[in-house]
Formats: structure tokens, C-alpha cells, sequence
């Protein structure tokens, strides 16, 4: 499994424990965040993320920014991307058994490092249940109107 991490400066401390975690599990981690705390656009990190994803070049994507919601805004004008904005362990959950989440946002601003090392390991370990689900995901376009 390899995983895509693209963060803007608030997710740079989270970043380098998430890399840790990962890689402490034999997981192989492409890392196209910020290194520094210094101000940076966020989708300058979240394009290449959705990219590798999109490509295959990696199986998941994690974004992190302050609060989540523009990385999880620029990767979902991805085609074939479905990034999910969390902030709970049953919305993690729920984005990959009901919506086939390729992509998990964290908002590092909002949730606690063990949260969101938490998060993670949610998101990797649970499974899409397709079924009625597929239907629905089915029906979100990879080119729009």
C-alpha cells in the first residue's frame, strides 16, 4: 500500500507524525506536503496528492490544512476523486463504507494528533460495503452537465 500526504503549513507537525505512524506499519508514504510552517497554498500540496491517487500511483490520499475543507475542496475537483472532510471516528467510518472515500481531510486545527492518527487508521482498515452505496457513487459524474 502506498499513501499520498499533502499538507499547507497547519497540518506540517501532524504530517510528520501521520509519515511516522504509517511507515512504522511497513507503509510507503509520498509526501508532496509543505516541510515548514511557513504560509503556503494549500492546493500547491492537495493537486499532487488527488494526482497520485487518480493515477494509481498511490492507494489513498491524506490532506491536511487548517480546516480541512479547502484541501478537501481542491482534491474533489479531481475526477475519480471522493475526498471526505472528518472530524469524528463514525464520519471516517462512514466516508469509506458508504461513499468509497479515496481521499481523508483532516482539519489539524480542529482535532487532536492522537484524533487524527486515530482517524487514519480508521480510514485505512475499514472496508466500502457497496451494495446500495455503489448505486449512489455511481451516479456522481467523472464529467459533469
Amino acid at each position: 500500500m502506498t499513501i499520498a500526504i499533502g499538507n499547507d503549513h497547519a497540518g506540517t507537525e501532524y504530517k510528520f507524525e501521520i509519515i511516522k505512524h504509517l511507515e512504522n506499519k511497513g507503509i510507503k508514504v509520498l509526501n508532496f506536503g509543505t516541510n515548514t510552517t511557513e504560509s503556503m497554498d494549500y492546493a500547491d500540496a492537495i493537486h499532487p496528492v488527488a494526482n497520485a491517487v487518480e493515477s494509481g500511483e498511490a492507494t489513498y490520499g491524506i490532506i491536511l490544512c487548517g480546516s480541512g475543507n479547502g484541501a478537501q475542496m481542491t482534491a474533489n475537483k479531481h475526477q475519480g476523486i471522493r475526498a471526505g472532510l472528518v472530524w469524528n471516528n463514525e464520519i471516517v467510518e462512514l466516508i469509506r463504507l458508504h461513499n468509497d472515500a479515496n481521499i481523508l481531510a483532516i482539519p489539524a486545527r480542529f482535532v487532536s494528533l492522537q484524533q487524527a492518527i486515530g482517524f487514519v487508521d480508521i480510514f485505512l482498515t475499514t472496508e466500502f460495503e457497496g451494495g446500495r452505496h455503489q448505486n449512489r457513487i455511481d451516479k456522481i459524474p467523472t464529467k459533469c452537465c
